[in-house]
């Protein structure tokens, strides 16, 4: 056994290494906490050596113990549950919300995360099992830039434009170029948001992405991400500052409004831009013949 705990140990610290590239604080504000961090990083560490460990299995051969990888993912699937009831607890006492979809997606996410690091310290393991340094820091390398990559995603500014808009009342009916928001009672408040409010159109490039921001979970992603970068002037007492994405039924762009604590619209348009493109509103209807067909009438 003792011939294979270099093995172990290289690929244990390879897909360690990973998790901690992939565990990182940023405008989602998640993990935010210290035991969140340490939560994390132990579940990468026992993923990293599951995986690690699977080789020396293989090759006493002790095929009963890779089963631990099979009772590994079934663990790794409830992480997906508790961070979805954190989230959602944590979502309570937002006051712009990050909605359903976007806390499923956050979730699955930190699944995944923990197959990525096991099949970087598998592929680590291996790969020094059959060359040994070298090759097992070039496979580690490799991984762990390709999990890093999986990190990006798409994003809205990948899909859309995001221009800026004029912000106006109809009456008391608050407009974002010709999308109507809501009802604002108060001149006062009127004056407020007209002195102080920001607005922007997003405009889907295609079809597809018009389908994309469609979905309601993308459009509540969208404010809450404006809000949590931007901050916003909305509390508990003020209905009228809740930042909103309205859709066009017409064209299908959306409308945004917020009443940010600082006014500053190109900061406004990147935030929206980095607004991650949701698995869940994720549609491709130029895939098929009726939605290509469709695209081209449309164009008429």
């Amino acid at each position: 056994m003792n011939e294979h705990i270099p093995t172990i140990v290289s690929g244990t610290l390879a897909g360690t290494v990973a998790r901690l590239v992939m565990l990182r604080v940023d405008y989602r504000q998640y993990p935010g906490y210290p035991h969140g961090y340490v939560t994390h990083l132990s579940l990468g560490f026992i993923a990293a050596a599951l995986g690690a460990v699977a080789v020396p299995a293989i090759l006493k051969p002790d095929y009963t113990a890779v089963t631990f990888l099979a009772l590994a993912a079934t663990q790794f699937r409830e992480v997906r549950s508790i961070e979805r009831k954190t989230l959602e607890h944590l979502d309570e006492k937002e006051l712009v919300k990050r909605g359903s979809d976007y806390i499923e997606g956050i979730a699955r996410t930190f699944e995944a995360r923990n197959y990525l690091v096991m099949l970087t310290s598998l592929l680590t393991s291996i790969a020094f099992q059959l060359g040994r340094g070298p090759a097992a820091l070039l496979i580690a390398f490799l991984t762990i830039a390709f999990a890093r990559s999986l990190m990006a995603g798409e994003t809205i500014g990948d899909i859309c434009e995001v221009v800026p808009a004029r912000l106006w009342f109809k009456n008391t009916v608050l407009m974002v170029n010709g999308i109507s928001m809501m009802t604002v009672g108060l001149k006062e408040m009127r004056e407020k948001i007209l002195r102080e409010g920001l607005a922007v159109m997003i405009i889907p490039k295609d079809p597809n992405a018009r389908a994309i921001i469609h979905d309601l979970g993308q459009r509540t992603a969208i404010a809450h991400t404006a809000a949590v970068i931007m901050g916003t002037k909305k509390d508990v007492d003020i209905p009228e500052f809740t930042p909103m994405a309205r859709k066009d039924p017409d064209t299908g762009e959306v409308g945004l409004y917020i009443v940010p604590e600082e006014k500053d619209l190109e900061a406004l348009i990147l935030a929206v831009k980095r607004t991650p493109v949701l698995e869940s509103a994720r549609s491709k209807p130029l895939r098929t013949q009726a939605g290509r067909l469709a695209a081209r009438r449309g164009r008429r």
